[in-house]
């Protein structure tokens, strides 16, 4: 395997290029740090795994403006300090994933995802090459820098006390933060280590600080401790010293205390003045840790606080401080503990900027989630970074943490929660989405085995109705309502999903409650006064929602008989049939009025359209003086009255002077369809008579059927104009001569006349029409 590593590294060396390209596909660089700010790092994913990753890279010919020799005594702590990175194990140092390896051009490896130096978050952005926005706009939030300065001091307390190792070049650039905004320990190429490992109080070996040497080469000059200069002896305060000129340029926004340039002669001039320091000289940092850091700079080694002692300052018991130091322990506690914590961290967060939460709370909760007994306490925090993030923020951060728990059914909270948030989870939520996971979890709900999940969906779901797509809520969501409205054995979820349409009925469509809603109340097996109280309401509802509007004919054909024999069900008292009645007499009084005004606008246009108006007389009977006499003198019978009452008296009349009477020798012939009778009296004359319509009528004629009626009408003046003419009897010679061929008889002749014209007057009345009504 060591001939193996060996081959490997020669191979390597002669390659050029980033020889870690094989293995990740970088994306961009984000930040610089090391040295000089000599390492760039970029943003990368591991190619077998796909998990993210930063890749730190040399290039060789950064540093071509120094010697060669300089080169390779760089190289060689660039690549030193990277090995020994690799050795060490703790949260507060930077995991190292892939080991460095080297090209012809370049060194490289790979860690946890980075976000940037600290350097580069005070604004030193030297050799990067397009700066990321994020960077640009980044300020440190106060609980951030408190909980940073914790943590470095957590990973110096670890390297004094457990490695057995000094960092010796503690300042910004060796100090990177990761994306979930943790602050961690790098750039060991100036470690030392321990004399004698043993020994509780380790000693180093001191390394002299040359000014004929370029800075490259050594410690950052402005973040050394005396000693290194002026005493020739280092240990665990040195680096103490170095964290408290770090904490000050901090808070000055990258500006250092000791300004030195890399001159050596001004740092020992600047290291006199700290003997006679006070703390107003250190202004910019807060009064709270004001005398603390004061005491990290004192010249005298055993004065400065250690590690340990630094994290007990008060400064660092603000809530929020504590929240983070808690995060990081998490996974040692208790589920009891766990859950009074998470109880309280929605006031926590509320506080806090959407960057902190989430970068750095939400990570912890999502490591946290897949613990399902304490994803109820989780839950309302996830939903308020939520709330407080924008839409891309929360699908790239938030979402891909809540898909998991969409899916769980218990605990019971779980389901709750996300329901009553369900309006948030669908504005934010891409479409997509809400059809793969959203929707598919509220339906798991319907469908659960525990009626009270049933319930809370069921008195949720109206909540957010119209944040979900009609198409989905006619087609998904009612149908399943409705099967557990009919499955169910549970009154009150039954209710609650009569409760639940009712409610729902606002983002329907008429034609579907006529179609869907209305026809499976019918279906209801049960009769409980809940569940009838419940149909009514949704009657109700469709009844008077103008949008809905019931017609009359649905009320009249399906819906009253549906609910009149409800209204009688032995189960109701007093006050529900009393709601029934009311709600039934509103819709007779719909139908009644509907119809009413639907019959008063058809009799309009009738009267309306009457443009030609035909009469006719009415048949009479006369005597002999001319008087008109009834055929029937009797009394009107009841069903006459009533006919009368609903207007259909004319029908009664119309069926009697439609008769057709025939009288011998004085009998009179009416006719029904010509409205003309003929009358003949006792001399056998006849005499057309004109009957006058039954019920008038009025139509719009065409021109042809109007020069008919005028020709028919011409025609009965002319008859009517004629005198009545006896026949007498024709002598038996006057036949005789006719026969023969002798004179003609003029009375015979005209007797045959008038008989021809009274069969005329007979076929003219079969053809006479009287327009319908």
């Amino acid at each position: 395997m060591e001939v193996f590593n060996k081959l490997k590294s020669a191979v390597s060396n002669v390659l050029p290029g980033n020889p870690l390209s094989r293995d990740y596909d970088l994306i961009g660089q984000v930040a610089s740090c090391g040295p000089g700010l000599l390492w760039k790092i970029y943003a990368a994913v591991k190619r077998s795994t796909k998990e993210e990753a930063s890749v730190f890279v040399f290039e060789k010919k950064s540093a071509d403006h120094i010697s060669r020799s300089d080169r390779e005594t760089l190289i060689d702590l660039l690549r030193g300090g990277v090995q020994q990175l690799t050795k060490l194990r703790h949260p507060q140092i930077l995991a190292v994933i892939h080991p460095i390896e080297e090209s012809r051009e370049s060194l490289a490896f790979a860690t946890e995802p980075v976000f940037a130096s600290l350097s580069n978050v005070l604004g030193k952005l030297s050799n990067i090459s397009s700066v990321p926005r994020d960077l640009q706009e980044f300020q440190l939030h106060d609980m951030e820098i408190r909980h940073g300065i914790l943590q470095l001091a957590e990973g110096l307390r670890f390297l004094h006390n457990d490695a057995k190792l000094l960092h010796g070049n503690i300042n910004p650039e060796a100090v990177v933060l990761t994306r979930q905004g943790t602050w961690k320990l790098a750039g060991f190429e100036f470690c030392l280590h321990s004399t004698d490992p043993q020994v509780s109080d380790p000693m180093f070996l001191w390394r002299e600080w040359r000014g004929d040497i370029i800075h490259l080469l050594q410690p950052h000059l402005d973040f050394l401790a005396p000693e290194y200069v002026l005493t020739q002896h280092c240990g665990a305060p040195s680096d103490m010293f170095s964290l408290g000129l770090l904490i000050y340029a901090v808070f000055a926004k990258g500006m250092t205390f000791l300004q030195c340039n890399g001159q050596l002669s001004s740092y020992k001039k600047n290291a006199e003045k700290l003997r006679h320091m006070t703390a107003n000289q250190l202004g910019e940092v807060p009064e709270g840790l004001r005398e603390h850091v004061k005491l990290l700079l004192n010249m005298e080694p055993a004065v400065r606080p250690d590690a340990a002692q630094l994290s007990k300052v008060p400064y660092f018991e603000e809530l929020g401080c504590v929240t983070l130091r808690y995060l990081d322990t998490l996974f040692q506690r208790e589920n009891i503990e766990k859950s009074n914590f998470f109880k309280g961290l929605p006031k926590v967060v509320a506080k806090l900027p959407k960057r902190v939460n989430l970068h750095r709370i939400l990570p912890p909760l999502v490591k946290e989630s897949f613990n399902a007994d304490m994803v109820p306490f989780l839950l309302p925090t996830m939903l308020l970074m939520a709330q407080q993030a924008s839409q891309l923020e929360y699908q790239q951060h938030i979402l891909p943490a809540l898909i998991p728990l969409f899916k769980l059914q218990s605990p019971v909270q779980v389901v709750l929660i996300f329901m009553q948030n369900m309006g948030l989870l669908l504005s934010k939520t891409p479409k997509s989405d809400i059809q793969t996971h959203v929707l598919p979890m509220i339906f798991r709900a319907l469908e659960a085995d525990s009626p009270q999940i049933q319930e809370l969906c069921l008195s949720i779901i109206p909540t957010f109705a119209e944040l979900v797509e009609y198409p989905t809520l006619k087609n998904s969501l009612i149908p399943r309502i409705k099967k557990l409205c009919l499955a169910t054995s549970t009154l009150t979820v039954r209710v609650n999903s009569l409760l639940c349409i009712g409610q729902l009925l606002d983002y329907m469509d008429r034609w579907y409650v006529m179609d869907e809603i209305l026809p499976f109340l019918s279906t209801i097996p049960s009769r409980e006064p809940a569940v009838l109280m419940s149909i009514l309401g949704i009657h109700k509802v469709s009844l008077e929602d103008s949008k809905l509007g019931i017609t009359k004919d649905a009320l009249a054909s399906k819906i009253l008989p549906f609910l009149i024999p409800l209204s009688v069900d032995s189960n109701l008292n007093l006050t529900q049939f009393n709601a029934f009645m009311a709600v039934i007499r509103d819709m007779l009084g719909k139908v009644e009025g509907e119809h009413r005004s639907k019959l008063e606008q058809l009799d309009q246009m009738k009267q309306e359209q009457r443009s030609v108006e035909i009469t006719r007389v009415s048949g009479q009977d006369c005597d002999g003086s001319g008087d008109t006499a009834p055929h029937h003198n009797k009394p009107p019978s009841m069903m006459d009255k009533f006919l009368s009452g609903v207007g259909l008296s004319t029908l009664m009349g119309s069926q009697k002077s439609g008769l057709v009477d025939v009288k011998s020798n004085g009998t009179s012939f009416s006719s029904q369809t010509s409205g003309i009778s003929m009358s003949v009296n006792q001399q056998g004359a006849t005499s057309p008579v004109v009957s006058t319509p039954i019920a008038p009528k009025k139509t719009t004629l065409s021109l042809e059927e109007k020069l008919k009626l005028a020709q028919q009408q011409e025609q009965q003046q002319r008859l009517k104009s004629q005198s009545s003419l006896n026949p007498t009897p024709a002598s038996t010679t006057s036949i005789k001569n006719k026969v023969a061929g002798g004179p003609r008889d003029l009375t015979s002749t005209l007797m045959e006349s008038n008989l021809s014209a009274m069969q005329s007057l007979a076929g003219l009345s079969q053809v006479l029409v009287v327009l319908p009504l």
